[in-house]
C-alpha cells in the first residue's frame, strides 16, 4: 500500500491499493474513490467491540474497502484543521489516542476503547475517561488537531500537559492527572484544577488545538434564537 498525505491545514490521505488490499474507516468516512473498489459495512468485531468504539468517539458500523484491481485509489479527509499522521502498529508498538482520532487503517489494526487510569484522569485529564487504543499489526492514520509536536520521553521523564493538548502516545507511556498546586493557581491560573501527566518511556504527540476548545471559542459568536 502506498499513500500520500496532502492538503496543508485541511489534510487528506490518498491510498493506492493493489488488488486484494483493504482499508477500513468509520461509517461515512469516505471522501472519494476510483472504480474497482468494493465496500462492505459491518460492526467489525461484533456488538461489544462496536459499542466500545462508540464510547471512544467512532461510529457503530465500520466500512471496509477492498481493491478488486491494481492501482485503485481511495481518499479520506480530516474533518478539522490539523494533521494526519501515519502510525505503524505492531504488538510492540501500540498507540493510544484522543477520542475521535481514528481516520482509517489496514484490517490488521484493531481499534478499541481504553479507560484512563483513575477517576481524576477520566474527569479532568484531557480528552475524557475513554480513549482509543490501536493494536494488532498494520498502518493506521489518525487525524490530530492543530500543529503537532512529537516528544520522546526517557524512563521516568515527565511532561505536564494542559487539557485537550494530548493527541496520542505510545502505550508504554503512563497517563494520569495531577491537581494544580496552590489556591491562587486554581482560582486565577485559567488552566483548571488538573493537568495531564505523561511519564516515560515512550513517544507522545501533543497538539496545539482541541476540537472542544475550538467549539468553546466559536460558541459566543453563534447567533442565538432570541
Amino acid at each position: 500500500m502506498q499513500y500520500e498525505i496532502w492538503g496543508d491545514q485541511m489534510p487528506a490521505v490518498t491510498l493506492q491499493l493493489d488488488a486484494g488490499e483493504s482499508v477500513y474507516t468509520q461509517s461515512g468516512g469516505l471522501s472519494w474513490m476510483t472504480e474497482g473498489i468494493q465496500m462492505d459495512t459491518n460492526m467489525k468485531g461484533g456488538l461489544g467491540k462496536a459499542l466500545g468504539r462508540m464510547l471512544s468517539g467512532e461510529s457503530l458500523f465500520m466500512a471496509t474497502y477492498t481493491a478488486q484491481a491494481q492501482g485503485t485509489q481511495i481518499t479520506f479527509a480530516s474533518g478539522m484543521p490539523g494533521n494526519i499522521l501515519p502510525f505503524e502498529i505492531s504488538p510492540s508498538n501500540e498507540i493510544i489516542a484522543q477520542k475521535g482520532a481514528f481516520l482509517c487503517a489496514q484490517p490488521g489494526v484493531t481499534l478499541s476503547a481504553t479507560v484512563t487510569r483513575g477517576l481524576k484522569s477520566g474527569l479532568f485529564g484531557g480528552e475524557g475517561f475513554v480513549l482509543q487504543r490501536f493494536s494488532g499489526s498494520g498502518l493506521a492514520f489518525l487525524e490530530l488537531d492543530g500543529a503537532i509536536r512529537e516528544y520522546t520521553l526517557a524512563p521516568g521523564q515527565v511532561l505536564k500537559v494542559d487539557t485537550g493538548n494530548v493527541a496520542a502516545f505510545e502505550a508504554t507511556v503512563d497517563y494520569s492527572a495531577e491537581m494544580v498546586k496552590g489556591f491562587k493557581n486554581i482560582l486565577f491560573g485559567g488552566e483548571g484544577l488538573f493537568l495531564t501527566t505523561l511519564r516515560g518511556p515512550g513517544k507522545v504527540w501533543l497538539q496545539t488545538m482541541s476540537t472542544a476548545e475550538l467549539a468553546k471559542r466559536i460558541l459566543p459568536f453563534l447567533p442565538s434564537k432570541d
